[in-house]
């Protein structure tokens, strides 16, 4: 099972045109692997299964949700992705998070649930947490000048 499709299963994703179906998330494993294909080249390498229409929709439909980009090459395209695997990955979880914390008026519950499944799988992972968020805190301080609420901060001190 794919990680969209797993983290869609377990933060139950809105319908968005943003997702992928498994026939998009095969396609663009593929080019991944690639880096650049036309339709006839995925077709003949991993999608024999695959109608070249069928290949050819769902490449198109990717080109329209920004994932894929194209260039002509004769009558056909060649696409590529626009992102990485872990920009993808990292947007998935992105939203994960975000409809996760969304979901609870108290923020600290999510928070608390990620610690716990960090615990399960890997203690390890608790300090990489920790580090993360020292190294975030250090970088907001460094430029809390560049911020809002850095801005909000001068502004009263300023005034007073």
């Amino acid at each position: 099972m794919g990680l969209f499709r797993r983290m869609k299963r377990i933060f139950h994703f809105r319908a968005s045109s943003s997702q992928l179906g498994p026939l998009e998330e095969r396609l663009l494993e593929a080019l991944w692997e690639r880096r650049t294909a036309t339709v006839r080249e995925l077709v003949s390498a991993c999608c024999e299964d695959l109608a070249y229409t069928t290949v050819m929709t769902t490449l198109d439909r990717l080109f329209k949700k920004n994932i894929l980009s194209r260039e002509p090459e004769g009558r056909a395209f060649r696409y590529s992705p626009r992102f990485t695997r872990e920009e993808m990955h990292r947007e998935v979880a992105g939203e994960a998070f975000r409809q996760l914390l969304d979901a609870s008026p108290a923020s600290s519950l999510p928070l608390s649930y990620l610690v716990e499944i960090l615990t399960e799988r890997d203690e390890q992972l608790l300090d990489d947490l920790r580090q993360l968020v020292e190294d975030k805190r250090r970088e907001l301080r460094a430029g809390s000048g560049n911020t809002t609420k850095g801005k909000e901060k001068e502004k009263e001190k300023d005034q007073a």
